[in-house]
């Protein structure tokens, strides 16, 4: 199986793009044994988490061109019901199992009843009612404390074999315990390259390229013959199922579940602001956008701390170089690469090697 088949024909078409993927590609796959840690692989686990979740979103927004608010809902679904069935179940993979398809079936009628009763209206109506419908569920999920534990959120414990005290070889393999936390890190990692090649497969697939023609024009893709409302309802639906299993991806890694965790305000924030950098209408611009911002989510504030510390003989810079500034300079990074990358950093990397005849 060649390469291409693999990328479902959706090659980088660009030198810089395809060796940025391969060391990201690498970078997740060796994180463990590279970045010593608890701090470098819980940014790693992160990272995974959000290029599912992103994706997912660009699946929407950058190839259908729809506009919602409600995405960190259906992530939520996915962290809330793996939580849920651990903690009422016995720590199990049956329970695993449980949860997660509870959850994808909560967020596919959901989905379907959003995109059946919504989609109809303009893009701006349609965003407004996704904020309230992602709004009540989050007050919802925070007031049924018998069920989803209320503010505090819910701890819950999993299969011996996923735990951190569970160690397969007793000595440590390159200064790192092979237990069953280093388990759950590849089994993220595997099932968000999986899920990734699964985006590729349907946005290089004939749904995608209709999904693109809708995006571009929606009343000639209604003139030609297709059913508009029936597309993007479908896109919605499919959109909301991998945020899910995103959603039971970071319940698995966290081993905990609360509102501020996974349906958060913040977090809706963030996936656009990845899709912004990464590039629209690219699942390449997920991968890419996720790292770029995890790790300046992650490390900003440390390399701030060390350029204070190393500027004490001038104290306004040191003060401008405050860590407790790392939210002013993240915006300023965010606007600077806006500006230099108005498509997103795919897009312009794709722009400057186009794809030869």
């Amino acid at each position: 199986m060649n390469l291409e088949r693999i990328l479902s024909g959706d090659l980088p078409r660009s030198r810089v793009l395809a060796v940025l993927l391969v060391l990201t590609l690498l970078g997740l796959a060796a994180a463990p044994f590279v970045l010593p840690g608890v701090k470098a692989l819980n940014v790693a686990a992160k990272i995974l988490v959000f290029v599912v979740l992103v994706a997912s979103f660009d699946l929407l927004l950058g190839y259908t061109g729809i506009v919602s608010f409600a995405h960190t809902m259906f992530f939520g679904i996915g962290a809330y019901g793996v939580a849920i069935a651990c903690t009422r179940m016995e720590p199990s993979l049956a329970a695993i199992a449980l949860g997660v398809g509870a959850a994808l079936g909560v967020s596919l009628l959901l989905a379907l009843a959003i995109g059946l009763f919504s989609l109809r209206v303009r893009a701006i109506f349609f965003a407004m009612i996704t904020l309230a419908v992602a709004a009540a569920f989050q007050t919802l999920a925070s007031q049924l404390s018998d069920f989803t534990g209320g503010e505090d959120g819910l701890s819950f414990r999993l299969p011996a074999w996923l735990m951190p005290a569970t160690r397969f070889v007793e000595e440590p393999v390159l200064g790192v315990s092979i237990d069953g936390r280093l388990l759950t890190y590849y089994l993220l990692f595997f099932a968000a390259l999986a899920l990734v090649l699964a985006l590729l497969r349907i946005v290089n697939s004939p749904f995608g390229r209709v999904l693109q023609a809708i995006r571009e024009n929606e009343f000639r893709a209604e003139a030609i013959g297709y059913r508009v409302v029936v597309f993007r309802t479908l896109s919605s639906v499919l959109s909301a199922l991998f945020a899910t299993l995103a959603g039971a991806m970071l319940a698995l890694w966290l081993r905990y579940n609360g509102p501020d965790t996974s349906l958060s305000f913040e977090i809706m924030m963030d996936v656009l602001l990845i899709v912004v950098i990464g590039g629209m209408g690219t699942v390449y611009g997920a991968v890419i956008g996720s790292v770029l911002f995890v790790v300046a989510q992650s490390y900003l504030q440390d390399l701030l701390r060390l350029s204070s510390d190393a500027t004490v003989a001038w104290p306004w810079l040191s003060a401008l170089l405050s860590p407790d500034r790392w939210l002013l300079w993240l915006g300023l990074l965010f606007v600077l690469s806006v500006y230099h990358f108005p498509t997103g950093i795919v897009g312009r990397l794709r722009l400057r090697l186009p794809r030869k005849p």
